[in-house]
């Protein structure tokens, strides 16, 4: 009897969207993430990653019509009003914005469009690629830095395998 358990990934059509290189490479390189739908109110998802974000080094780019400063910085209406170059913009809206979010995010300059947990647009997946933009979809910000640059990964949460051994031959 085997003490290693293979986590089999569940296919769901969006693996193309998910691709550890991409996500490890975003991560890594971005410095300036518009969050779409950030919200002031701290018992909210997206107020919470963006908070975790900028404690990580993000520069965090508010984008909500109805707030002026979000986390301390100014919130912009949407992607055309941010006068500067963003890499990601991380989406915390509805599946049926995100074709037009991509096309903000194109005519913006990004390098990359990052939808959330549940937010899954194949319109606006081909929008964002067929510009060049990476895209990443139905995943989280957070829990992919933790995976890969945090404290889950030192733990090896990160491996796809889970086990009791000590040696990982």
């Amino acid at each position: 009897m085997s003490d290693v358990c293979i986590i089999q990934p569940q296919t769901t059509g969006l693996e193309r969207y998910q691709d550890p290189d991409v996500i490890s490479n975003l991560l890594h390189n971005a410095r300036t993430v518009a969050v779409v739908g950030l919200s002031p109110n701290v018992l909210r998802p997206s107020n919470f990653v963006g908070f975790y974000l900028q404690r990580h080094g993000y520069r965090i780019v508010p984008v909500n019509p109805r707030e002026k400063t979000i986390l301390g910085e100014p919130s912009y209406p949407s992607l055309k009003d941010i006068p500067f170059p963003v890499d990601v913009v991380n989406v915390f809206r509805a599946s049926d914005a995100v074709p037009g979010i991509a096309r903000e995010a194109v005519a913006a300059g990004a390098g990359a469009l990052w939808t959330q947990f549940g937010v899954i647009s194949i319109e606006g997946a081909n929008v964002a690629e067929e510009a060049g933009l990476k895209v990443i979809m139905d995943r989280c910000m957070k829990v992919e830095h933790a995976r890969h640059l945090g404290r889950m990964h030192w733990l090896g949460f990160n491996t796809g395998e889970i086990t009791s051994s000590r040696s990982h031959s």
